[in-house]
């Protein structure tokens, strides 16, 4: 059947909506984006023997050497060149045939495609559609564009003619590795589209993203198939999550009803993402209760609802009551729970669903293991990253970044760089994000040499332009050293607009090295950019006051209060005994008051012997005016003098702080953790903050 472009082009939504309306939200995009660059789809059908003939892969344009096919003999009805002809084509051995079909039937995939280099390197092989379809699949399960560049050119170059089913195979191999160019062109040339085709191609789109494309593609395809199935309504529900356009996403869902597919298990599921994601946890929810079925799918769409909204202890109590309703829980749902867990602070909760990723089986699994590595680092504990890193039997860029990233935040940045070689030892290819990681492992642990040569590496042997961050990373590093100056002409050599981490990083250089001028210099930028950022502003202001200029101080504050600036009360929680214990400054509802109170007391009297001296009024960024008055008793302290009344002698503590640590109480733990012999971790805003034996892993810079 002949499909015109015009016809299509001519439909009104009008006729559209007769049968299913949808919103005229969906025409206004496609007005305000007529053309859709990379994706120019021709619909004219033109009837061709072999629909490959004309097919060329798309990355022969950018640098390979063309395939040419071998010249076609003409059609001829001589019987001595029909004879001729007829022996240029040799029939494989079945046997290899035969293996090749086996061996991916078991998953076998890379040996399936060995054995395909024997009838490659021979050539002529008159290959049957079973062998094919085998190497089809092995293409997919390896995900190599190499593969199916080799398979592809095979069937080309042997004159293959493919049936439809071969057709929708050959573009699926196509969608799965990534080469959506390539699969719009044999989506072009294919003689005849069935609803597979349609499927298979949009649902390439959605999957990268271009998801008005694919409701483009939809349109066309609801024409001529007004009967579609479920899996087009759970791709182009996808598609309108992607856009966020719940609208949309309505009227698929009634499209859906009416059409009878409403009750099918993948729809249920999209329209659950779909929901979530547009904003509507309610409606989401109503979805998954309406369900007929729960599967584990159906569970963990849901639970990452909750959780998307930062709903985290209900997406908790889901995850609960689908582990008591018997349904299998898979790797998803374990890693959702472990970063669930990271936002609650809950290392338990954590060691639980840790203890049921091994009994489930998922012990070995990638996204699951990397998600722990994550979490135990975030959460103080970086030996346990470091077991479970590496207990993991295959590695991926992610997981070496999580690991890093990990030791460098806890100041261990000689192990972070160590880990870092290891990786490019281990043929691992980093990305911006590894050089963030040791980027700042360097910038945490002072190593201004190593970060150096890091950071010139990137572009000279790793072709990754550096990036604002890495750029970020480099100003602080030059700024524990005290060259400031070097500092900023970073900052005028970058080969971008500098952002407002650069000049944030420049800031708490001047601050600590006490440079009043570029100090404010840097504040007048940030201002610009952030203009309602309390931070910035409290920063100048402690620097005014560690000179001595009180006016310009003052008119700060005048400036904060003008814009109605204001810093929440700092919080200091901590765990014990598998229940958060939350501290504010000058805290006295909890039921430990009285005890707690005293122990500062004693606290603050046996480090005065040592040295401590309370610091005089300063307001570092997240400390308010009201936390000086109860300088003694800020949440920190409190949440340290709980924990040494709680544990056991000699046991660390882990204590999470909302705001970064003031002065006097990085000065106070430093000594308290001096004369009680006690680790003590806390979290701040800015890093981790490791005292041990009277010092800091910060080194004092933060």
């Amino acid at each position: 059947m002949e499909v015109s472009l015009a016809r299509y082009q001519s439909i009104s939504f009008e006729q559209i909506q007769s049968t299913c309306c949808f919103p005229s939200s969906i025409h206004k995009v496609f007005k305000a984006n007529p053309l859709f660059s990379g994706y120019c789809f021709r619909f004219s059908r033109r009837k061709r023997g072999n629909p490959f003939d004309t097919i060329k892969c798309f990355s022969l344009e950018q640098g390979l050497q063309p395939w040419r096919p071998k010249p076609k003999p003409s059609r001829n009805t001589n019987p001595e060149l029909k004879e001729t002809k007829e022996t240029q084509i040799k029939t494989p051995s079945v046997g290899i045939c035969s293996q090749i079909e086996k061996l991916a039937l078991c998953n076998r995939y890379r040996e399936a495609l060995e054995l395909f280099e024997i009838l490659e390197l021979e050539g002529g092989f008159d290959v049957g559609s079973s062998t094919y379809d085998a190497l089809v699949s092995a293409c997919i399960g390896l995900g190599s564009v190499r593969a199916v560049k080799r398979v592809f050119n095979y069937m080309v170059s042997n004159g293959f003619e493919p049936d439809q089913y071969m057709s929708n195979r050959v573009l699926l191999m196509h969608v799965k590795c990534g080469m959506m160019i390539d699969a719009r062109n044999i989506f072009d040339e294919m003689p005849e589209k069935n609803l597979v085709s349609w499927n298979t191609i949009i649902a390439g789109l959605v999957d990268i993203g271009g998801y008005l494309e694919a409701f483009r593609l939809f349109l066309f395809m609801w024409e001529e198939f007004s009967d579609c199935g479920s899996r087009t309504f759970a791709t182009m529900i996808r598609a309108s999550a992607g856009l966020e356009l719940i609208s949309v996403g309505k009227q698929l869902h009634s499209c859906a009803v009416k059409t009878g597919v409403g009750e099918d298990i993948y729809v249920f599921c999209a329209l659950i993402d779909m929901y979530s994601k547009c904003g509507s946890i309610e409606d989401a929810q109503w979805v998954f209760d309406d369900m007929p079925e729960k599967t584990t799918v159906g569970w963990n769409s849901i639970i990452a609802g909750y959780a998307l909204h930062g709903y985290s202890e209900e997406a908790l109590s889901m995850f609960y009551v689908m582990r008591d309703s018997g349904v299998k829980m898979d790797h998803f749902t374990f890693s959702m729970i472990i970063r669930i867990c990271s936002r609650l602070a809950s290392v338990e909760y954590a060691k639980q669903a840790h203890a049921g990723l091994i009994r489930y089986g998922f012990g070995s699994d990638i996204v699951a293991n990397t998600a722990l590595v994550d979490f135990y680092s975030k959460w103080g504990r970086i030996e346990d990253a470091k077991h479970v890193f590496d207990r993991m039997p295959c590695k991926n860029t992610i997981s070496w970044n999580a690991v890093i990233a990990g030791y460098g935040n806890h100041g261990r940045g000689a192990e972070a760089v160590e880990l870092f070689e290891q990786m490019l030892r281990e043929k691992m290819r980093p990305n911006h994000v590894t050089f963030l990681a040791v980027l700042s492992a360097c910038s945490y642990s002072r190593l201004y040499e190593r970060g150096w040569e890091f950071f010139q590496s990137m572009s000279r042997d790793h072709k990754i332009k550096p990036r604002a961050m890495h750029y970020a990373c480099m100003i602080e590093l030059l700024g524990q050293e005290g060259l400031l100056d070097e500092a900023f002409a970073l900052i005028r050599a970058a080969p971008f607009q500098p952002t407002a981490n650069m000049w944030a990083a420049l800031l708490t250089g001047s601050r600590v090295n006490g440079n009043l001028e570029l100090g404010k210099f840097a504040s007048e930028k940030l201002y610009g950019m952030e203009p309602e950022k309390l931070s910035n502003y409290v920063v100048l202001m402690n620097i005014y006051n560690q000179s001595g200029r009180l006016k310009e101080a003052a008119a700060v504050l005048q400036t904060l209060r003008r814009k109605g600036l204001r810093m929440l009360p700092v919080c200091s929680w901590i765990e014990v005994n598998k229940r958060s214990h939350v501290f504010l400054s000058g805290d006295k509802s909890h039921v430990q008051t009285d005890e707690i109170y005293r122990k500062v007391d004693s606290l603050v009297h046996q480090i005065s012997k040592r040295g401590y001296v309370p610091e005089e009024k300063t307001l570092l960024p997240d400390v308010d005016e009201q936390e000086q008055r109860v300088l003694l008793y800020h949440s920190e302290k409190l949440a340290v003098a709980f924990g040494l009344l709680n544990t056991m002698n000699k046991s660390p503590l882990q204590i999470v702080q909302s705001h970064r640590i003031c002065n006097d109480c990085h000065n106070a733990i430093k000594l308290i953790a001096l004369v009680t012999r006690r680790e003590i971790v806390v979290r701040d805003a800015s890093r981790f903050h490791h005292f041990k034996h009277g010092s800091c892993s910060c080194g004092d810079y933060w």
